[in-house]
Protein backbone atom coordinates (compact mmCIF):
# COMPACT_ATOMS: atom_id res chain seq x y z
CA UNK A 1 0.00 0.00 0.00
CA UNK A 2 1.02 3.71 -0.50
CA UNK A 3 -0.38 7.03 0.56
CA UNK A 4 -1.34 10.04 -1.24
CA UNK A 5 0.09 12.70 0.90
CA UNK A 6 0.15 16.36 0.68
CA UNK A 7 1.93 18.38 3.55
CA UNK A 8 1.91 15.31 5.40
CA UNK A 9 -1.82 14.68 5.20
CA UNK A 10 -2.82 11.35 4.28
CA UNK A 11 -5.44 11.33 1.40
CA UNK A 12 -5.30 7.56 -0.41
CA UNK A 13 -4.18 4.25 -0.46
CA UNK A 14 -3.73 2.19 -3.56
CA UNK A 15 -2.36 -0.92 -4.53
CA UNK A 16 0.61 -0.16 -6.09
CA UNK A 17 2.42 -3.92 -6.32
CA UNK A 18 3.47 -5.95 -9.07
CA UNK A 19 -0.23 -7.55 -10.49
CA UNK A 20 1.36 -10.87 -12.65
CA UNK A 21 -2.43 -11.47 -13.08
CA UNK A 22 -2.35 -8.45 -15.30
CA UNK A 23 0.43 -9.07 -17.43
CA UNK A 24 -1.52 -12.61 -18.41
CA UNK A 25 -4.32 -10.73 -18.97
CA UNK A 26 -2.25 -8.21 -21.58
CA UNK A 27 -1.54 -11.97 -23.23
CA UNK A 28 -4.72 -12.77 -23.30
CA UNK A 29 -6.20 -9.39 -25.03
CA UNK A 30 -3.49 -9.29 -27.46
CA UNK A 31 -4.21 -12.97 -28.38
CA UNK A 32 -8.04 -12.22 -29.05
CA UNK A 33 -7.02 -9.59 -31.07
CA UNK A 34 -4.55 -11.61 -33.38
CA UNK A 35 -7.19 -14.37 -33.50
CA UNK A 36 -10.11 -13.02 -34.98
CA UNK A 37 -8.48 -10.62 -36.88
CA UNK A 38 -6.57 -13.60 -38.63
CA UNK A 39 -9.57 -16.21 -38.83
CA UNK A 40 -12.94 -14.24 -38.10
CA UNK A 41 -12.65 -10.53 -39.66
CA UNK A 42 -14.19 -9.83 -36.55
CA UNK A 43 -13.55 -7.52 -33.72
CA UNK A 44 -12.82 -9.06 -30.23
CA UNK A 45 -12.73 -6.78 -27.53
CA UNK A 46 -9.62 -7.35 -26.83
CA UNK A 47 -8.91 -3.68 -27.35
CA UNK A 48 -11.20 -2.32 -24.52
CA UNK A 49 -9.29 -4.85 -22.48
CA UNK A 50 -6.14 -2.69 -23.23
CA UNK A 51 -7.97 0.36 -22.41
CA UNK A 52 -9.14 -0.33 -19.15
CA UNK A 53 -5.85 -1.66 -18.17
CA UNK A 54 -4.09 1.05 -19.54
CA UNK A 55 -6.26 3.03 -17.47
CA UNK A 56 -5.78 0.83 -14.08
CA UNK A 57 -1.66 1.29 -14.72
CA UNK A 58 -1.42 4.96 -15.62
CA UNK A 59 -3.61 6.31 -12.61
CA UNK A 60 -1.29 3.46 -10.51
CA UNK A 61 1.73 5.05 -11.57
CA UNK A 62 0.36 8.60 -11.59
CA UNK A 63 -0.47 8.28 -7.91
CA UNK A 64 2.88 6.35 -6.87
CA UNK A 65 4.77 9.17 -8.71
CA UNK A 66 2.99 12.16 -6.35
CA UNK A 67 3.16 9.67 -3.51
CA UNK A 68 7.04 9.49 -4.19
CA UNK A 69 7.63 12.67 -4.77
CA UNK A 70 4.86 15.20 -4.68
CA UNK A 71 4.81 16.76 -7.48
CA UNK A 72 3.78 15.66 -10.83
CA UNK A 73 5.62 17.17 -13.45
CA UNK A 74 5.10 17.18 -17.47
CA UNK A 75 8.34 16.28 -18.93
CA UNK A 76 9.30 13.38 -16.83
CA UNK A 77 5.83 12.14 -17.05
CA UNK A 78 6.18 12.08 -20.92
CA UNK A 79 9.65 11.24 -21.52
CA UNK A 80 9.10 8.18 -19.68
CA UNK A 81 5.99 7.58 -22.13
CA UNK A 82 7.87 8.11 -25.29
CA UNK A 83 10.38 5.80 -24.29
CA UNK A 84 8.14 3.12 -23.86
CA UNK A 85 6.51 4.19 -26.73
CA UNK A 86 8.15 5.38 -29.47
CA UNK A 87 11.16 2.66 -30.17
CA UNK A 88 8.62 -0.20 -31.39
CA UNK A 89 6.27 2.20 -33.22
CA UNK A 90 9.06 4.23 -34.86
CA UNK A 91 10.63 0.64 -35.79
CA UNK A 92 7.31 -1.00 -37.65
CA UNK A 93 6.70 2.38 -39.04
CA UNK A 94 10.28 1.95 -40.89
CA UNK A 95 9.70 -1.77 -41.68
CA UNK A 96 5.87 -0.83 -43.32
CA UNK A 97 7.47 1.86 -45.40
CA UNK A 98 10.73 -0.28 -47.01
CA UNK A 99 8.67 -3.47 -47.59
CA UNK A 100 5.58 -1.22 -48.82
CA UNK A 101 7.62 -0.31 -51.61
CA UNK A 102 7.87 -3.70 -52.43
CA UNK A 103 4.76 -5.54 -51.09
CA UNK A 104 2.28 -3.11 -51.47
CA UNK A 105 0.11 -1.86 -54.47
CA UNK A 106 0.25 1.42 -55.47
CA UNK A 107 -2.90 2.40 -55.17
CA UNK A 108 -2.90 1.53 -51.35
CA UNK A 109 1.05 2.87 -50.95
CA UNK A 110 -0.52 7.19 -50.40
CA UNK A 111 -3.15 6.06 -47.57
CA UNK A 112 -0.24 3.94 -46.25
CA UNK A 113 2.18 7.19 -46.02
CA UNK A 114 -0.43 9.32 -44.68
CA UNK A 115 -1.46 6.75 -41.88
CA UNK A 116 1.97 6.41 -41.12
CA UNK A 117 2.45 9.98 -40.45
CA UNK A 118 -0.58 10.09 -38.25
CA UNK A 119 0.86 7.05 -36.38
CA UNK A 120 3.73 8.72 -36.11
CA UNK A 121 1.95 11.57 -34.44
CA UNK A 122 -0.54 9.57 -32.27
CA UNK A 123 -3.76 11.10 -34.47
CA UNK A 124 -4.31 8.21 -36.74
CA UNK A 125 -7.71 7.12 -34.67
CA UNK A 126 -8.68 10.88 -36.20
CA UNK A 127 -7.30 10.22 -39.37
CA UNK A 128 -9.45 7.24 -39.86
CA UNK A 129 -12.15 8.59 -38.77
CA UNK A 130 -12.34 11.51 -41.41
CA UNK A 131 -11.43 9.49 -44.13
CA UNK A 132 -14.45 7.30 -43.19
CA UNK A 133 -13.05 4.30 -42.27
CA UNK A 134 -14.97 1.40 -41.19
CA UNK A 135 -12.48 -1.14 -39.62
CA UNK A 136 -13.80 -4.46 -40.88
CA UNK A 137 -15.15 -3.73 -44.18
CA UNK A 138 -13.35 -5.94 -46.07
CA UNK A 139 -14.33 -4.28 -49.86
CA UNK A 140 -12.31 -1.06 -48.14
CA UNK A 141 -8.50 -0.84 -48.94
CA UNK A 142 -6.54 -1.31 -45.50
CA UNK A 143 -3.13 -0.05 -44.83
CA UNK A 144 -0.76 -2.29 -43.18
CA UNK A 145 -1.03 0.55 -40.08
CA UNK A 146 -4.57 0.90 -39.74
CA UNK A 147 -4.45 -0.80 -36.24
CA UNK A 148 -2.33 1.87 -34.82
CA UNK A 149 -5.67 4.20 -33.94
CA UNK A 150 -5.95 2.09 -30.60
CA UNK A 151 -2.43 3.56 -29.75
CA UNK A 152 -3.07 6.98 -30.33
CA UNK A 153 -6.19 7.16 -28.85
CA UNK A 154 -3.96 5.58 -25.81
CA UNK A 155 -1.71 8.30 -26.11
CA UNK A 156 -4.52 11.58 -26.44
CA UNK A 157 -5.52 9.71 -23.22
CA UNK A 158 -2.71 9.86 -21.55
CA UNK A 159 -2.09 13.21 -22.16
CA UNK A 160 -5.72 14.17 -20.73
CA UNK A 161 -4.93 12.20 -17.67
CA UNK A 162 -1.99 14.86 -17.09
CA UNK A 163 -4.11 17.65 -17.04
CA UNK A 164 -6.62 15.57 -15.16
CA UNK A 165 -4.42 14.76 -12.14
CA UNK A 166 -2.63 17.87 -12.49
CA UNK A 167 -5.49 20.33 -11.86
CA UNK A 168 -6.39 17.27 -9.08
CA UNK A 169 -3.01 18.21 -6.85
CA UNK A 170 -3.43 21.94 -8.06
CA UNK A 171 -6.75 21.66 -6.24
CA UNK A 172 -5.35 19.24 -3.17
CA UNK A 173 -2.20 22.22 -2.47
CA UNK A 174 -4.47 25.20 -3.17
CA UNK A 175 -7.60 24.29 -1.07
CA UNK A 176 -6.17 21.49 1.63
CA UNK A 177 -8.57 18.90 0.45
CA UNK A 178 -8.80 15.61 3.06
CA UNK A 179 -11.52 14.04 1.07
CA UNK A 180 -8.71 13.03 -2.14
CA UNK A 181 -10.61 10.24 -2.40
CA UNK A 182 -13.83 12.02 -2.91
CA UNK A 183 -12.56 14.28 -5.73
CA UNK A 184 -11.20 11.67 -7.61
CA UNK A 185 -14.02 9.39 -7.71
CA UNK A 186 -16.42 12.04 -8.60
CA UNK A 187 -13.94 13.25 -11.07
CA UNK A 188 -13.70 9.90 -12.48
CA UNK A 189 -17.22 9.19 -12.39
CA UNK A 190 -17.73 12.67 -14.21
CA UNK A 191 -15.88 11.20 -17.08
CA UNK A 192 -17.18 7.71 -16.85
CA UNK A 193 -20.94 8.59 -17.27
CA UNK A 194 -20.73 11.20 -19.72
CA UNK A 195 -18.00 9.17 -22.00
CA UNK A 196 -20.56 6.38 -22.07
CA UNK A 197 -24.03 8.35 -22.35
CA UNK A 198 -22.16 10.04 -25.61
CA UNK A 199 -21.12 6.89 -26.90
CA UNK A 200 -23.93 5.07 -26.95
CA UNK A 201 -25.43 8.31 -27.90
CA UNK A 202 -22.61 8.06 -31.32
CA UNK A 203 -22.60 4.81 -31.96
CA UNK A 204 -26.44 4.41 -32.74
CA UNK A 205 -26.32 7.28 -34.67
CA UNK A 206 -22.78 7.06 -36.78
CA UNK A 207 -21.20 3.89 -35.47
CA UNK A 208 -18.24 4.21 -37.28
CA UNK A 209 -16.96 7.30 -36.65
CA UNK A 210 -17.79 6.52 -32.64
CA UNK A 211 -15.54 3.51 -32.76
CA UNK A 212 -12.27 5.69 -33.94
CA UNK A 213 -12.71 9.13 -32.00
CA UNK A 214 -11.57 9.51 -28.50
CA UNK A 215 -14.21 11.02 -26.27
CA UNK A 216 -16.30 8.08 -27.12
CA UNK A 217 -13.64 5.68 -25.07
CA UNK A 218 -12.16 7.70 -22.49
CA UNK A 219 -14.88 5.87 -20.57
CA UNK A 220 -13.18 2.95 -20.71
CA UNK A 221 -9.96 4.35 -19.64
CA UNK A 222 -11.76 6.16 -16.52
CA UNK A 223 -12.98 2.32 -15.06
CA UNK A 224 -9.74 1.19 -15.23
CA UNK A 225 -9.09 4.40 -13.26
CA UNK A 226 -11.77 3.74 -11.08
CA UNK A 227 -10.74 0.21 -10.21
CA UNK A 228 -7.82 1.63 -9.24
CA UNK A 229 -8.55 3.98 -6.72
CA UNK A 230 -11.10 1.72 -5.24
CA UNK A 231 -9.50 -1.47 -5.41
CA UNK A 232 -7.82 -1.42 -1.75
CA UNK A 233 -11.04 -0.81 -0.61
CA UNK A 234 -13.32 -3.86 -2.21
CA UNK A 235 -12.98 -7.59 0.26
CA UNK A 236 -13.91 -10.44 -1.80
CA UNK A 237 -13.88 -13.72 0.00
CA UNK A 238 -11.20 -16.69 -1.97
CA UNK A 239 -14.86 -18.90 -3.55
CA UNK A 240 -15.83 -15.25 -4.79
CA UNK A 241 -12.76 -14.38 -6.16
CA UNK A 242 -12.12 -18.25 -8.01
CA UNK A 243 -15.60 -17.95 -9.45
CA UNK A 244 -15.73 -14.55 -10.73
CA UNK A 245 -12.24 -14.88 -12.57
CA UNK A 246 -13.14 -18.10 -14.36
CA UNK A 247 -16.23 -16.22 -15.62
CA UNK A 248 -15.01 -12.91 -16.37
CA UNK A 249 -12.29 -14.93 -18.93
CA UNK A 250 -15.01 -17.14 -19.98
CA UNK A 251 -17.38 -14.20 -21.06
CA UNK A 252 -14.27 -12.51 -22.67
CA UNK A 253 -13.27 -15.31 -24.44
CA UNK A 254 -16.68 -15.12 -26.36
CA UNK A 255 -17.31 -11.26 -26.36
CA UNK A 256 -16.82 -11.84 -30.49
CA UNK A 257 -19.15 -14.67 -30.62
CA UNK A 258 -21.64 -13.63 -28.81
CA UNK A 259 -21.93 -9.82 -30.59
CA UNK A 260 -21.51 -8.34 -33.93
CA UNK A 261 -18.26 -6.17 -31.91
CA UNK A 262 -17.45 -4.09 -35.21
CA UNK A 263 -20.70 -2.88 -35.48
CA UNK A 264 -21.80 -2.11 -31.67
CA UNK A 265 -18.83 -1.15 -30.18
CA UNK A 266 -18.00 0.90 -28.22
CA UNK A 267 -21.44 1.50 -27.11
CA UNK A 268 -23.09 -0.26 -24.49
CA UNK A 269 -22.18 -3.42 -25.29
CA UNK A 270 -18.60 -2.60 -24.42
CA UNK A 271 -19.94 -2.96 -20.64
CA UNK A 272 -19.33 -6.61 -21.58
CA UNK A 273 -15.72 -6.79 -21.86
CA UNK A 274 -15.13 -4.63 -19.49
CA UNK A 275 -17.14 -5.94 -17.09
CA UNK A 276 -15.18 -9.41 -17.65
CA UNK A 277 -11.81 -7.67 -17.37
CA UNK A 278 -13.18 -5.89 -13.94
CA UNK A 279 -13.57 -9.29 -12.92
CA UNK A 280 -10.54 -10.77 -13.53
CA UNK A 281 -8.26 -7.92 -12.17
CA UNK A 282 -10.69 -7.90 -8.95
CA UNK A 283 -10.16 -11.98 -8.72
CA UNK A 284 -6.76 -11.78 -8.64
CA UNK A 285 -6.47 -10.02 -5.08
CA UNK A 286 -6.72 -12.92 -3.48
CA UNK A 287 -4.88 -15.97 -3.61
CA UNK A 288 -7.00 -19.28 -4.50
CA UNK A 289 -5.54 -22.73 -5.38
CA UNK A 290 -8.09 -23.33 -8.24
CA UNK A 291 -8.03 -19.14 -8.88
CA UNK A 292 -7.41 -18.04 -13.01
CA UNK A 293 -4.52 -15.78 -10.80
CA UNK A 294 -2.98 -19.21 -11.18
CA UNK A 295 -2.76 -19.53 -15.01
CA UNK A 296 -2.74 -15.78 -16.21
CA UNK A 297 0.25 -15.39 -12.87
CA UNK A 298 1.96 -18.47 -15.12
CA UNK A 299 6.06 -17.55 -16.13
CA UNK A 300 4.98 -17.79 -19.64
CA UNK A 301 2.20 -15.95 -19.34
CA UNK A 302 3.59 -13.05 -17.45
CA UNK A 303 6.37 -13.61 -20.22
CA UNK A 304 3.92 -12.99 -22.91
CA UNK A 305 2.52 -10.14 -21.52
CA UNK A 306 5.57 -8.29 -21.43
CA UNK A 307 5.45 -8.45 -25.13
CA UNK A 308 1.58 -8.42 -25.64
CA UNK A 309 2.57 -4.34 -26.85
CA UNK A 310 4.34 -5.87 -29.95
CA UNK A 311 2.30 -8.86 -30.38
CA UNK A 312 -0.45 -6.33 -31.16
CA UNK A 313 1.48 -4.10 -33.11
CA UNK A 314 2.95 -6.75 -35.10
CA UNK A 315 0.30 -9.21 -36.15
CA UNK A 316 -2.03 -6.45 -38.67
CA UNK A 317 1.07 -5.65 -40.21
CA UNK A 318 1.92 -9.49 -40.89
CA UNK A 319 -1.93 -10.26 -42.07
CA UNK A 320 -2.40 -7.15 -44.35
CA UNK A 321 1.08 -7.69 -46.30
CA UNK A 322 -0.06 -11.52 -46.74
CA UNK A 323 -3.74 -10.50 -47.45
CA UNK A 324 -1.99 -8.08 -50.27
CA UNK A 325 0.44 -10.78 -51.73
CA UNK A 326 -1.67 -14.26 -51.59
CA UNK A 327 -4.94 -12.61 -51.51
CA UNK A 328 -6.62 -15.12 -49.18
CA UNK A 329 -7.84 -15.52 -46.10
CA UNK A 330 -5.35 -17.26 -43.89
CA UNK A 331 -5.85 -21.16 -42.58
CA UNK A 332 -5.39 -22.30 -39.57
CA UNK A 333 -1.28 -22.87 -40.45
CA UNK A 334 -0.74 -19.63 -41.95
CA UNK A 335 -3.17 -17.21 -38.64
CA UNK A 336 -0.92 -19.71 -36.84
CA UNK A 337 2.60 -18.69 -38.06
CA UNK A 338 1.54 -15.33 -38.12
CA UNK A 339 1.00 -15.59 -34.22
CA UNK A 340 3.78 -17.24 -33.77
CA UNK A 341 5.64 -14.70 -36.51
CA UNK A 342 4.55 -12.03 -34.35
CA UNK A 343 5.36 -13.33 -30.73
CA UNK A 344 9.08 -14.01 -32.16
CA UNK A 345 9.42 -10.47 -33.87
CA UNK A 346 8.02 -8.79 -31.08
CA UNK A 347 10.46 -10.75 -28.71
CA UNK A 348 13.80 -9.82 -30.70
CA UNK A 349 12.07 -5.88 -30.89
CA UNK A 350 11.82 -5.81 -27.33
CA UNK A 351 14.62 -6.87 -26.20
CA UNK A 352 16.89 -5.35 -28.71
CA UNK A 353 14.98 -1.80 -30.07
CA UNK A 354 12.64 -1.13 -27.34
CA UNK A 355 14.81 -1.77 -23.93
CA UNK A 356 17.84 -0.69 -24.83
CA UNK A 357 15.84 2.64 -24.47
CA UNK A 358 13.11 2.13 -22.41
CA UNK A 359 15.93 1.45 -19.52
CA UNK A 360 18.33 4.16 -20.55
CA UNK A 361 19.26 6.33 -17.79
CA UNK A 362 20.69 8.97 -19.61
CA UNK A 363 17.57 10.74 -21.17
CA UNK A 364 19.75 12.17 -24.11
CA UNK A 365 21.50 8.91 -24.87
CA UNK A 366 17.57 7.52 -25.34
CA UNK A 367 16.38 10.74 -27.58
CA UNK A 368 19.07 10.74 -29.83
CA UNK A 369 18.39 7.13 -30.76
CA UNK A 370 14.77 7.54 -31.02
CA UNK A 371 15.79 10.91 -33.43
CA UNK A 372 17.62 8.43 -35.61
CA UNK A 373 14.69 6.11 -35.96
CA UNK A 374 12.23 9.21 -37.00
CA UNK A 375 14.86 10.52 -39.11
CA UNK A 376 14.91 7.24 -41.22
CA UNK A 377 11.19 7.06 -41.06
CA UNK A 378 11.10 10.95 -42.64
CA UNK A 379 13.41 10.34 -45.28
CA UNK A 380 11.66 6.79 -46.16
CA UNK A 381 8.38 9.38 -46.34
CA UNK A 382 10.56 12.03 -48.56
CA UNK A 383 11.73 9.02 -50.94
CA UNK A 384 7.93 7.42 -51.79
CA UNK A 385 6.58 10.82 -52.36
CA UNK A 386 9.70 11.98 -54.09
CA UNK A 387 9.23 8.82 -56.80
CA UNK A 388 5.42 9.47 -56.73
CA UNK A 389 6.01 13.50 -57.92
CA UNK A 390 8.62 11.96 -60.59
CA UNK A 391 6.21 9.56 -61.84
CA UNK A 392 3.48 12.59 -62.14
CA UNK A 393 5.81 14.85 -63.82
CA UNK A 394 6.97 11.91 -66.44
CA UNK A 395 2.92 11.48 -66.89
CA UNK A 396 2.73 15.17 -67.64
CA UNK A 397 5.47 15.18 -69.89
CA UNK A 398 3.88 11.99 -71.71
CA UNK A 399 0.62 14.08 -72.12
CA UNK A 400 2.19 17.09 -73.77
CA UNK A 401 3.91 15.43 -76.05
CA UNK A 402 0.78 14.06 -77.22
CA UNK A 403 2.51 10.07 -76.24
CA UNK A 404 -0.77 9.58 -74.32
CA UNK A 405 -3.64 11.84 -76.03
CA UNK A 406 -6.54 9.62 -75.08
CA UNK A 407 -9.63 10.33 -76.91
CA UNK A 408 -8.50 13.31 -77.98
CA UNK A 409 -6.94 10.51 -80.43
CA UNK A 410 -9.86 10.13 -82.49
CA UNK A 411 -11.12 13.48 -83.17
CA UNK A 412 -7.85 14.80 -83.95
CA UNK A 413 -7.15 11.55 -85.82
CA UNK A 414 -4.03 11.46 -84.48
CA UNK A 415 -1.51 8.33 -85.55
CA UNK A 416 -0.82 7.44 -82.08
CA UNK A 417 2.09 4.18 -81.88
CA UNK A 418 0.67 1.54 -78.82
CA UNK A 419 1.92 2.40 -76.12
CA UNK A 420 2.36 0.90 -72.36
CA UNK A 421 -0.47 2.04 -70.06
CA UNK A 422 0.57 5.07 -68.01
CA UNK A 423 0.53 5.53 -65.36
CA UNK A 424 -0.32 1.78 -64.21
CA UNK A 425 -4.04 1.21 -63.51
CA UNK A 426 -3.05 0.77 -59.92
CA UNK A 427 -1.99 4.38 -59.48
CA UNK A 428 -5.28 5.98 -60.96
CA UNK A 429 -6.36 5.19 -57.86
CA UNK A 430 -6.54 9.07 -57.00
CA UNK A 431 -8.16 10.39 -60.34
CA UNK A 432 -11.15 11.85 -58.89
CA UNK A 433 -14.15 13.71 -60.71
CA UNK A 434 -14.60 17.45 -60.10
CA UNK A 435 -16.74 16.86 -58.04
CA UNK A 436 -14.71 15.06 -55.33
CA UNK A 437 -12.09 17.33 -55.52
CA UNK A 438 -13.97 20.50 -55.40
CA UNK A 439 -16.24 19.53 -52.16
CA UNK A 440 -19.51 19.16 -53.72
CA UNK A 441 -19.65 15.33 -52.84
CA UNK A 442 -21.17 14.97 -49.94
CA UNK A 443 -19.28 12.51 -47.14
CA UNK A 444 -20.11 9.83 -45.16
CA UNK A 445 -20.68 11.70 -42.31
CA UNK A 446 -23.08 14.36 -43.09
CA UNK A 447 -26.74 14.33 -44.34
CA UNK A 448 -27.82 17.95 -45.63
CA UNK A 449 -27.94 17.83 -49.87
CA UNK A 450 -25.05 19.26 -51.22
CA UNK A 451 -25.31 21.11 -54.69
CA UNK A 452 -22.60 21.65 -56.84
CA UNK A 453 -23.66 23.90 -59.83
CA UNK A 454 -21.65 24.10 -63.00
CA UNK A 455 -22.54 25.49 -67.06
CA UNK A 456 -23.83 28.11 -67.79
CA UNK A 457 -25.09 29.19 -63.70
CA UNK A 458 -27.28 32.31 -64.85
CA UNK A 459 -30.19 32.67 -68.18
CA UNK A 460 -29.73 29.30 -68.76
CA UNK A 461 -32.13 27.17 -70.74
CA UNK A 462 -32.37 23.60 -68.90
CA UNK A 463 -30.93 21.63 -65.95
CA UNK A 464 -29.58 18.50 -65.57
CA UNK A 465 -29.33 17.12 -61.86
CA UNK A 466 -26.73 14.30 -61.38
CA UNK A 467 -27.92 12.81 -58.06
CA UNK A 468 -26.67 9.23 -56.30
CA UNK A 469 -23.18 7.80 -55.21
CA UNK A 470 -19.99 7.14 -56.59
CA UNK A 471 -21.48 5.22 -59.63
CA UNK A 472 -23.43 8.38 -60.68
CA UNK A 473 -20.42 10.54 -59.62
CA UNK A 474 -18.22 9.00 -62.59
CA UNK A 475 -20.54 10.17 -65.34
CA UNK A 476 -19.76 13.78 -64.48
CA UNK A 477 -16.91 14.08 -66.54
CA UNK A 478 -19.04 13.04 -69.77
CA UNK A 479 -21.76 15.39 -68.35
CA UNK A 480 -19.17 18.35 -67.83
CA UNK A 481 -17.68 18.61 -71.00
CA UNK A 482 -21.11 17.71 -72.97
CA UNK A 483 -22.75 20.75 -71.85
CA UNK A 484 -20.00 23.18 -72.63
CA UNK A 485 -20.78 25.99 -74.90
CA UNK A 486 -24.32 24.85 -74.42
CA UNK A 487 -27.09 27.33 -72.42
CA UNK A 488 -27.30 24.15 -69.84
CA UNK A 489 -27.02 23.95 -66.19
CA UNK A 490 -25.46 20.77 -64.02
CA UNK A 491 -26.18 20.37 -60.63
CA UNK A 492 -24.50 17.48 -58.58
CA UNK A 493 -26.29 15.87 -55.64
CA UNK A 494 -23.69 12.85 -54.93
CA UNK A 495 -22.97 11.29 -51.79
CA UNK A 496 -20.30 8.73 -51.36
CA UNK A 497 -21.46 5.53 -50.93
CA UNK A 498 -25.44 6.41 -51.31
CA UNK A 499 -27.64 5.53 -53.83
CA UNK A 500 -30.39 7.55 -54.73
CA UNK A 501 -32.85 4.84 -53.90
CA UNK A 502 -35.35 3.48 -51.02
CA UNK A 503 -34.34 0.67 -49.12
CA UNK A 504 -32.28 2.78 -46.41
CA UNK A 505 -33.88 3.43 -42.66
CA UNK A 506 -35.39 6.28 -42.55
CA UNK A 507 -33.44 7.43 -39.53
CA UNK A 508 -29.87 6.34 -40.80
CA UNK A 509 -27.69 9.10 -42.33
CA UNK A 510 -27.90 7.60 -45.80
CA UNK A 511 -31.97 7.30 -45.41
CA UNK A 512 -32.13 11.29 -44.28
CA UNK A 513 -29.63 12.01 -47.10
CA UNK A 514 -32.08 10.78 -49.90
CA UNK A 515 -35.27 12.68 -47.84
CA UNK A 516 -33.19 15.82 -48.43
CA UNK A 517 -32.33 15.43 -51.86
CA UNK A 518 -35.83 15.11 -52.86
CA UNK A 519 -37.12 17.98 -50.82
CA UNK A 520 -34.41 19.83 -52.59
CA UNK A 521 -35.36 18.28 -56.11
CA UNK A 522 -39.39 19.05 -55.19
CA UNK A 523 -38.95 22.52 -55.61
CA UNK A 524 -35.56 22.35 -57.51
CA UNK A 525 -35.81 24.13 -61.44
CA UNK A 526 -34.81 20.49 -62.90
CA UNK A 527 -35.55 19.42 -66.51
CA UNK A 528 -33.66 16.10 -66.27
CA UNK A 529 -32.47 13.59 -63.01
CA UNK A 530 -29.27 10.77 -63.77
CA UNK A 531 -29.17 8.57 -61.20
CA UNK A 532 -28.02 4.64 -61.65
CA UNK A 533 -29.26 1.50 -60.82
CA UNK A 534 -27.17 -0.78 -58.79
CA UNK A 535 -28.99 -3.15 -56.53
CA UNK A 536 -31.44 -5.97 -57.86
CA UNK A 537 -33.54 -8.51 -56.87
CA UNK A 538 -32.41 -11.65 -58.96
CA UNK A 539 -34.99 -13.66 -56.93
Amino acid sequence: MQEWKVSGQKRIDIESRFRPEIEGLRTVAALLVAMYHIWFNRVSGGVDVFFVISGFLITTSIISTINRTGEFKFLPYVTKLLKRLLPSVLFILGVVLVLSTFLLPASILGKTIREVVASMFFYQNWQLAVSSTDYLDVTQMKSPVEHFWALSIQWQFYMIWFVLFSFILWMMNKYQIRSIKAVLNGLLGFLFVTSLAYSIYLTEVNQPWAYFITPTRVWEFALGSLLCVNLSAIRISKWVATIIGWIGLLGLLTTGVLFNVSQMFPGYIALWPMTCALMIVLSGTQETRFGLKRFLGSKPMVKLGGIAFGIYLWHWVLLEFYRYNVQETPGLLVGTLIIVSSIGLSYLMTEWIEKPIRTSTVNRTAFKKLGALLTINVLLIGSLLGLAYLEEQELKQAVSKNKYPGALAIEQALSVPKQDPFPSYANVFNDLPLVHTDGSNQGLQKTEAKVGVYGKTKDYKATIALVGSSHSEQWFGALHEAIKGTDIRLLNLTRSGTRFSTGYELNSLKGIWNQNVLNYLKDADVDLIISHVTAADAS
